[in-house]
């Protein structure tokens, strides 16, 4: 049986909107991965703490606050101090076309803006992790 595909979705910071967030999730159950939903107003330690513990193989942060250039990067920089290279962060929000691109380079997976269907991300968590097989 193939394994299943384990993410984790999570808000970070003081962002209180959970509800975009609320439906990636379902979405992503109901297409048959674990999700695991860590709730509001989580740190970037708390964050990447969880997706070790939760032996993940990706998070998705929802972020609508308009922090994700300082967010994003520090997850990024705990992920690396901690030796956590095999989990894909990716995430959606309201974030200009500008940040989107500074984000990617900085070595954030895909970004998803407001109006994406949940298909299409489905659809790239499927892809990614049938190219970074887990053991």
């Amino acid at each position: 049986m193939e394994r299943k595909i384990r993410v984790l979705i999570a808000k970070a910071g003081l962002d209180g909107h959970d509800r975009g967030a609320k439906v990636v999730a379902a979405a992503l159950r109901d297409a048959g991965m674990e999700v695991i939903y860590t709730g509001l107003r989580q740190t970037p330690e708390m964050i990447v703490e969880a997706s070790i513990q939760e032996d993940v193989d990706a998070v998705g942060i929802s972020i609508l606050s308009g922090a994700h250039m300082t967010l994003f990067p520090r997850i990024l920089n705990l992920m690396k101090e901690k030796g956590v290279n095999d989990i894909l962060l990716f995430g959606g929000g309201i974030i200009p076309g500008e940040d989107l691109k500074k984000l990617k380079e900085m070595g954030v997976g895909d970004l998803f803006t407001p109006g994406t269907s949940t298909q299409e991300i489905i659809k790239y968590l499927r892809l990614w992790a049938e190219q970074h097989p887990r053991v």
